[in-house]
């Protein structure tokens, strides 16, 4: 009995700081943005007036807001989707073929997951630069004239920023699943090859089947990140220029929580976010789940 109940002490004493830190930093300011997009106030004023949801009806009527929103679920889609078809076909081949270098290869694409995301903003914004920017400068010297695109003007500027992004995550998940593959037996490669399975094939009867349950993992945890990231990429990058053509959810939330003096519209902006955020990795979660398969 005593045995137990130090046991049972012993867990407590080692779950209880995490579990305070988790109430402190998480749960009790995501109670707060929830009370506080109830009402009107500034971000640096203690006057406050309750308005219930006169925010959140607000919300349905701004167009900026929707813009940011598609915006938002624009990144989501078109990143998640790239990133994750070169990551798998990458991390194939780099495991599966027998090529020199592998390691190099390795390093090489998971330097940008070490760089900031204003290390890698600063990059492409060199990169983009209208005048002197190295895609117009390399653009000029194929065609033979002078090229001097807007890289981040209205029309092209998501497609921009969501080069930027891919670049720096691929890497990452290029890395993770190259350690799931790793795991796959070889056996079950050279069988199917014998029953004359191509590369193809194998990848898509064999290697995807066998790293899902971490492919799924990942994705729910990329969605997530992706929502963020936006934000710093466009915070970085364009601050939601121009004439609001890269706004995202999150960079619309901060100007108008403290730029606006509209703290408790704001946070009726990232109410809405956290229950989007949230409602979509369900959806994931129960579209992508299946049995797991052993070997």
């Amino acid at each position: 009995m005593k045995k137990g109940s130090g046991r049972s002490r012993f867990v407590f004493l080692c779950a209880a700081p995490a579990v305070l830190l988790f109430m402190i930093f998480m749960i009790i300011p995501t109670i707060n943005v929830f009370r506080m997009s109830l009402f009107r106030r500034s971000a640096y004023s203690v006057n406050e007036e309750f308005v219930g949801i006169e925010n959140f009806a607000r919300l349905m009527s701004d167009e900026n807001f929707i813009r940011s929103m598609q915006n938002t679920i624009l990144l989501i889609v078109v990143v998640t989707i790239v990133t994750f078809a070169f990551a798998l076909v990458f991390a194939a081949i780099l495991t599966r073929e027998e090529i020199k270098g592998q390691n190099f290869f390795r390093i090489i694409f998971y330097i940008p997951n070490i760089l900031s995301v204003v290390v890698i903003s600063a990059i492409f914004s060199a990169i983009y630069d209208t005048n002197n920017g190295m895609l117009n400068s390399l653009l000029s010297l194929l065609s033979g004239k002078t090229v001097a695109i807007l890289w981040k003007g209205e029309t092209v500027v998501m497609t921009s920023l969501i080069v930027a992004m891919i670049w720096q995550a691929i890497g990452y998940y290029m890395v993770m699943y190259m350690a799931s593959m790793a795991s796959v037996p070889q056996s079950l490669y050279e069988s199917a090859g014998l029953d004359g399975a191509g590369r193809i094939t194998q990848f898509f009867q064999i290697t995807l089947p066998l790293i899902w349950t971490n492919i799924r993992t990942t994705l729910t945890f990329f969605i997530i990140s992706t929502i963020n990231m936006a934000f710093l990429f466009v915070k970085a990058m364009t601050s939601g220029g121009p004439n609001g053509a890269s706004e995202v959810a999150l960079s619309y939330m901060y100007k108008q929580a403290y730029t606006n003096s509209s703290y408790g519209y704001g946070m009726a902006i990232g109410a809405l976010v956290f229950l989007f955020s949230f409602g979509l990795s369900a959806l994931v979660n129960m579209v992508t789940r299946r049995e797991p398969l052993e070997f």
